[in-house]
């Protein structure tokens, strides 16, 4: 079944990328109407594609990946970007892009699922130690509405809000769990008390800004031809959104890094509150291309991965997953209207994803030196601290987020080589 729906997400999605129906990558998404309307050949589209989501599969997906025994979307939808793009366009195009898509996501799976049977047999299994790449993602996610606030509305308010972040974390530390009842208690998530205050104080400054003449532009009816081209793509969109939903249930896939990792401890509760604020903060970035463009995304506003996280059931998580997408789509007028009146929520969504990519690199380059010297103590700070001044030095060739997880792989490997050779 996992592969039966892995073959399903990977087929579907890369039909959609393949047609213009919708596209994963944010930076990709608003050049398909370069291609879409014959301002830019396939061909250019194709290298356009890869050049901005190979790295991503490669660097940060998959190894991402490697450490929670968990998909990370990226490495499947970005895949398919790629692949759906590299089809030609026409009826010849969408069978080659479903048949190839198909066998990537079955590809992926097992992969995935080779490397680590491989791991597991080679003298030193750093399996273990290498799951340790994501705790610091866990913690410090909390503190990237501090960091949007920062680059929105200035280094004050950003410290201002890192700090009531910090003390409502703290609080929760303290009084958690709370008893209710006799033999009933509540147990409070410290980081995500953390991120819900951040998050409430990034949109208080959001709604509080008002918008210039300049702004007060209605975006769904400058853009209305390419709102009506998504709402006719509804349906097949709910598919493809039922799909994410119910191979996030069967916790195959999540949505991002922070949620998979929650998810690979069993915090699901905290897995979905994690995801649920990713998805509020994407919400201007996804609504915006989305209605620019004419180009929706395959995860629509990733809120399809919370009703997976969530829902336990599969084809329940199914049948809501779709459901998620409609509303999304046909609300797309008024989310847009919504944005127009609050050009500061609308402002935010730069900043949140902003946000998010810097304290990646932070927390995946502290979690990959920690994987890395539990895996050789002493060679792996060496080797991390300096693969990543390497990399910057040779013009970042490695997305540096990717940095952390690729070097602790390597230390892993680097450490079974010293084993053989007897000096390990």
């Amino acid at each position: 079944m996992d592969l039966v729906v892995l073959a399903l997400v990977g087929a579907l999605a890369a039909v959609l990328a393949n047609k213009g129906i919708a596209i994963f990558n944010d930076g990709l998404r608003p050049i398909m109407p370069e291609n879409l309307e014959g301002r830019m050949s396939r061909k250019e589209l194709a290298a356009t594609s890869f050049a901005m989501s190979f790295g991503l599969v490669v660097g940060f997906g998959i190894p991402v990946s490697l450490g929670a025994s968990i998909i990370l979307i990226h490495s499947i939808l970005l895949g398919t970007d790629i692949i759906g793009t590299a089809t030609p366009e026409g009826n010849k195009g969408v069978v080659a892009s479903a048949v190839i898509g198909a066998l990537y996501g079955v590809g992926l799976y097992l992969g995935l699922e080779a490397v680590v049977n491989a791991f597991e047999k080679m003298p030193v299994n750093f399996l273990d130690d290498l799951g340790a790449v994501g705790a610091p993602v866990v913690v410090a996610f909390a503190a990237f509405p501090a960091l949007a606030v920062g680059y929105q509305f200035g280094a004050k308010k950003g410290l201002f809000t890192l700090i009531l972040s910090l003390l409502a974390r703290q609080i929760a530390v303290v009084v958690s769990p709370i008893s209710i009842a006799e033999g009933a208690e509540i147990n409070i998530n410290p980081e995500g008390a953390g991120l819900i205050v951040g998050m409430a104080i990034l949109l208080f400054f959001a709604i509080k800004e008002k918008p210039t003449e300049e702004e007060s532009v209605d975006l769904a009816a400058i853009f209305s031809e390419r709102v009506k081209r998504i709402k006719k793509n509804m349906p097949v969109l709910m598919v493809m959104g039922g799909l994410l939903s119910a191979a996030t249930s069967y916790t195959l896939l999540a949505g991002d890094p922070i949620s998979l990792n929650l998810m690979s401890e069993g915090q699901m509760t905290d897995a979905g509150l994690a995801a649920l604020a990713r998805s509020i903060g994407f919400i201007p970035l996804i609504a915006s291309t989305a209605i620019a463009t004419g180009v929706y995304g395959p995860a629509g506003m990733t809120f399809v991965f919370v009703v997976g996280i969530f829902v336990g059931n599969p084809l329940l998580a199914g049948i809501l997953g779709a459901l998620v997408i409609a509303v999304e789509v046909l609300f797309l007028d008024k989310t847009a209207k919504f944005l127009d009146r609050f050009p500061g929520i609308r402002n935010s969504g730069d900043n949140i994803r902003s946000a998010m990519s810097k304290l990646l690199e932070v927390a995946l380059l502290v979690g990959g030196m920690n994987a890395a010297n539990a895996i050789a103590p002493g060679i792996g700070f060496f080797a991390v601290a300096g693969l990543f001044i390497l990399n910057d030095i040779a013009g970042k060739p490695v997305v540096r987020m990717a940095v952390g997880p690729i070097a602790a792989i390597g230390v892993g490997i680097l450490a079974n080589i010293l084993s053989i050779v007897g000096l390990f």
